[in-house]
């Protein structure tokens, strides 16, 4: 039977599917993997699955191990995330923000933006103490866990917030919410107070503080600063404060023309 236009941009619309479904895998799965792994992963048939892999592979999304049977993500896709990030105006206008968040605290500052039930790390100041977090552009948390992810949740609706997010939210450490109306309760009080904290609630030893950035509503990015808890004190933390809600003001009237 004749193949109709119709049903090969169905069968191309379910390729690139497959393809964006295979890459968010390999993503979020750091390291190589065998076929099978893959296959259990993603469900597709196998003969499919390995034409698939091959071709991302000739391309460069995806690499092999020496043996040529593992697999894992490949350079093509750190080159389309660095333009994203090259791109985005907002980071752009967030650097000088930042920089003086950064030396205003002396302690490890992130950009993040929500996306879905997440938070994905956008830039990011090292501290230069030598108890710091560990932090990477491009990391993906989950937003009820962090500072910034609650900052962020805090300027939608409650029933926004339900509709988004489980009853029932993974815990990432003992301290982790993980109740969705325990969670939104918290969201109020965030609203009011105008800053969100993280209480060791997706690190243990770390705290964080985060302010979401108005320029957009709901809020789509945010500022935090993580402070281990044994460098924390009533002092510091007001400190920490101040100067993520300097941060916020000054980055917002640099985002109003955006």
């Amino acid at each position: 039977m004749a193949t109709t236009n119709a049903d090969a941009g169905g069968a191309q619309v379910k390729s690139a599917v497959r393809t964006v479904e295979l890459l968010e895998y390999f993503a979020g799965s750091p390291g190589m993997h065998s076929l099978a792994a893959v296959q259990e992963a993603v469900g597709y048939p196998k003969s499919s699955l390995y034409m698939l892999l091959r071709t991302l592979v000739e391309l460069g999304w995806v690499e092999t191990d020496a043996t040529g049977t593992r697999y894992g993500i490949g350079v093509r896709a750190l080159l389309v995330g660095t333009s994203y990030i090259d791109g985005d105006e907002v980071v752009a206008a967030a650097r000088p923000a930042l920089d003086r968040l950064s030396d205003d605290t002396a302690e490890t500052v992130h950009l993040a933006r929500l996306d879905g039930t997440n938070v994905v790390y956008l830039s990011t100041r090292q501290s230069t103490h030598h108890l710091r977090p560990f932090a990477r552009v491009g990391r993906r948390l989950p937003a009820h866990s962090t500072a910034l992810g609650k900052a962020l949740l805090a300027t939608h609706s409650d029933e926004q917030v339900r509709a988004l997010l489980p009853e029932a939210l993974p815990a990432m450490t003992e301290h982790t919410v993980t109740d969705r109306e325990e969670l939104i309760g918290e969201l109020r009080a965030i609203r009011e107070r105008g800053y969100a904290v993280d209480r060791e609630e997706n690190t243990l030893g770390l705290r964080c503080f985060a302010v979401a950035l108005p320029y957009r509503t709901p809020a789509r990015d945010a500022l935090s600063c993580s402070v281990p808890v044994a460098r924390l004190t009533p002092a510091h933390e007001q400190t920490v404060k101040e100067a993520l809600f300097d941060a916020r003001d000054r980055l917002s009237l640099a985002t109003r023309r955006l």
